[in-house]
């Protein structure tokens, strides 16, 4: 006796399958940026900014906390989430190339935090639309950290730009070494266009003048130059990373890996 399965079942399963990885782009996104400020902690230039970049990263990870949850609660598996940030593997991991480059200085971790800071703040602004009310009321709940984000960085971003030549020196080499990861950012994955096709999620193809406008503007006043590099690294929320991914993971899961199950 065959047993066969409707297209219509399939396309269920496939629409949830695609839901649950952008919940996990999201929540990689917040978790692996965390990571990198946390970093931070106890090595700012100042002890204000240091700080400062410890409390962003908290936000950070309280994001992640949210949609690790939302995303286990959707896939009925019964996984936490910390079963789910600390059990997965490097290319099972969905997060952006740009979120997981080093920190290397000050310039360069601003640089990446404002680039990734105009995106954010876009996309959790049109997920206040989304069909997923849950996903909707974890964007409203983020949206005031994002938009103190996104200011904090792009403060720094003009602070260092238009200030001491050797600021601008460091500042405009940061933009130029990381602009090659930021095309990803507004570019869709396959899971991007299905979930906008949904209304669970922005169409990125929309934020993307509104990234690149603020980018410009935030440029000009800082006195930097957009890079005329258009070639663009991509793959990240594929799960296919640069090689410091497996070094962040490799920290930060050590102790759940090495002790299952372990609570505070």
């Amino acid at each position: 006796m065959s047993c066969s399965v409707s297209p219509f079942s399939l396309l269920l399963f496939s629409m949830q399958d695609s839901h649950f990885q952008y919940l996990l782009q999201l929540g990689d996104n917040a978790l692996i940026l965390s990571h990198r400020l946390g970093e931070w902690c106890g090595h700012g230039p100042v002890l204000e900014q240091d700080i400062a970049m410890t409390n962003i990263a908290l936000d950070l990870l309280g994001q992640a906390r949210m949609l690790f949850t939302h995303a286990g609660e959707l896939e009925g598996r019964g996984r936490s989430e910390d079963d789910i940030a600390y059990f997965r593997d490097e290319h099972q991991f969905h997060n952006l190339l740009l979120v997981e480059q080093p920190n290397e200085d000050w310039a360069y971790t601003i640089a990446r935090q404002f680039f990734f800071d105009v995106f954010n703040y876009h996309n959790y602004t049109a997920l206040l639309q989304s069909r997923d009310e849950h996903l909707a009321a974890i964007a409203e709940k983020s949206l005031k950290e994002v938009t103190y984000h996104l200011r904090y960085s792009s403060e720094w971003v003009v602070r260092l730009g238009d200030g001491t030549e050797l600021s601008h020196q460091k500042m405009q080499t940061a933009v130029d070494d990381l602009w090659m990861f930021t095309g990803e950012l507004t570019t869709p994955s396959e899971t991007d266009r299905l979930m906008a096709e949904a209304r669970i999620a922005p169409d990125l193809l929309k934020i993307k003048p509104l990234w690149e406008t603020k980018v410009a503007a935030i440029f000009e006043e800082a006195t930097l130059k957009t890079p005329e590099n258009n070639w663009m690294h991509s793959g990240g929320k594929d799960g296919r990373h640069t090689e410091h991914l497996g070094y962040i993971l490799a920290e930060m899961q050590h102790l759940q890996r090495t002790y299952p199950g372990n609570e505070w």
